[in-house]
């Protein structure tokens, strides 16, 4: 990644109005590659116990891989199938000592120092990335109303409501094997931000209202606005909620007076 580019960001995580948190979320910086970041994203299913050893699961395979991880000659969409794939097996052995059937949802983003970004999801948890505050792309959940959207029976503003809305069709832990979609940026820029958050989150907000408020605020700031208004907006009923912004900027450069400035003189 080029030096005249940083990157920003932080994370937020809320208990909401559950009485457990079974939400996990992650920004991690490689220990040996600069500009290497893997920011991880899990909402835990199955009470109180199974929940959150399955997000649990998820974050310690996530350190594991990623610290093996080489960006110079791993495939990185390689290393995050392998994680969706190994999480879904650990959290599947964890079952027997659970309270009840853990079950985790995964958005995970790989940023290589050279400035190319890789993303996997199983579930409803969601990746977008805009642009300068608009929407490029977004993940597609794993749901029973995200298919019902894709058949155009129902719009996306109808599916935010929708009685049946919390029901997965694939995530980690299921007796089948978790749906593993990919998506590729090759080259991220000044201006691009990847938000991952948890439904906890999205559901109370649109796509250009999420973009507005990246767009304008500092990621501590976003997170913090985003955690407060889905909080007001839950009404007392608000799930776990969760995030993590990266925003990508040019450095400032120091502000130098012309040449052979000289200060007006009175």
């Amino acid at each position: 990644m080029s030096n005249a580019i940083r990157l920003s960001a932080s994370t937020g995580i809320h208990k909401g109005d559950r009485e457990y948190q079974q939400d996990q979320v992650a920004l991690l910086s490689h220990p040996r590659y600069n500009g290497c970041v893997l920011g991880v994203l899990a909402d835990g299913m199955g009470g109180r116990s199974g929940g959150r050893k399955a997000s649990d699961q998820v974050m310690m395979t996530a350190r594991q891989l990623f610290e093996r991880y080489s960006p110079d000659s791993d495939d990185p969409a390689v290393m995050l199938k392998n994680l969706l794939q190994e999480a879904h097996i650990v959290i599947r052995l964890t079952a027997i000592t659970s309270e009840q059937e853990p079950h985790s949802t995964i958005a995970a983003f790989l940023i290589n120092p050279r400035g190319d970004c890789h993303w996997a999801h199983a579930g409803d948890s969601r990746i977008y990335h805009f642009q300068n505050g608009h929407l490029i792309h977004r993940t597609s959940d794993h749901s029973y109303v995200q298919a019902l959207v894709d058949r155009g029976e129902i719009t996306e503003a109808e599916a935010n409501n929708h009685p049946h809305s919390n029901i997965l069709i694939g995530c980690l832990g299921t007796e089948s094997d978790p749906p593993t979609t990919m998506h590729m940026i090759h080259r991220l820029h000044p201006g691009d931000v990847l938000l991952a958050c948890s439904d906890g989150v999205w559901h109370y907000f649109s796509p250009t209202e999420l973009g507005s408020v990246v767009e304008s605020l500092t990621p501590r700031e976003a997170t913090e606005f985003l955690i407060e208004k889905a909080r007001m907006r839950a009404r007392g009923g608000g799930d776990n909620l969760s995030l993590v912004i990266v925003k990508i900027e040019t450095l400032a450069e120091e502000k130098k007076p012309p040449p052979f400035f000289k200060p007006a003189v009175r």
